[in-house]
């Protein structure tokens, strides 16, 4: 097999070609981003429309899509919670995402993956503020230092009755990482290619609080199983990059 140089002169890929000269297309390939790049990337998906619940769906369990089409939020009076999809370069300018492990505690969300963030507090003015206080709380990222570049569409998590505002942002020149040790038992820096590489979502037989040994789907990253309502808004985020790669 051939190749040819494409990409920019900065950031080269090499394309495979085959026999004939011709441009074999590899499904689920995708370079290590530069975060300059990625940067670009995320202004092409600020005005783009949300893909909403169709993207929720592809990451939830039937049992879960049937709740959700029942609307399952009416007469609940759900907790607000905000959370962060946090996109930052690592020291050689390779975009990554961050997730944190939770500690194990008595609860239905114990020592699960998540994205950082947390319940909306009265002196919260908005839930922008909690997203961006609760991610300062638990991995020290400071909110003036974040750059938020969209909010995406809420999940409601019937087991604990929250309903959950993601949003996305960007974390330009990264500061250290401080753990609050009482809620955070690791971090988990994603490489984008790998989030966005269709090989990580798999199908997991998981006993949740609401089912037992039930067909799941969830990504698999940085050896993690990443399931439920993070799955369900990092699928969304996942098809907004798409849309424009």
């Amino acid at each position: 097999m051939d190749f040819e140089l494409g990409g920019s002169p900065l950031h080269p890929i090499r394309i495979p070609k085959n026999i004939n000269g011709n441009i074999v297309v590899l499904k689920n390939v995708f370079k290590v981003m530069d975060f300059d790049d990625f940067i670009v990337l995320g202004s092409k998906i600020k005005n783009l429309p949300l893909p909403g619940a169709a993207s929720h769906y592809k990451m939830a369990p039937e049992i879960r899509i049937k709740e959700l089409e029942r609307g399952m939020t009416k007469g609940k009076n759900p907790k607000k919670a905000g959370v962060l999809a946090l996109f930052y370069p690592d020291t050689r300018r390779r975009t990554k995402l961050l997730l944190i492990l939770r500690k194990t505690y008595t609860g239905v969300h114990s020592n699960q993956i998540a994205l950082p963030g947390g319940k909306l507090e009265k002196e919260d003015e908005n839930i922008q503020i909690t997203a961006l206080r609760e991610t300062y709380e638990e991995v020290g990222v400071p909110p003036e230092r974040v750059e938020i570049l969209k909010p995406l569409s809420q999940v409601y998590i019937p087991p604990s009755n929250f309903e959950v505002q993601p949003f996305i942002g960007f974390y330009h020149d990264p500061l250290p990482f401080v753990l609050q040790v009482s809620e955070v038992e690791a971090l988990v820096e994603v490489p984008l290619n790998d989030f966005l590489d269709d090989r990580k979502i798999i199908t997991q037989n998981l006993s949740t609080s609401y089912a037992k040994d039930i067909a799941v789907p969830a990504f698999k990253l940085n050896g993690y199983t990443v399931w439920g309502a993070t799955a369900m808004m990092l699928s969304e985020i996942k098809e907004l990059l798409k849309q424009v790669l």
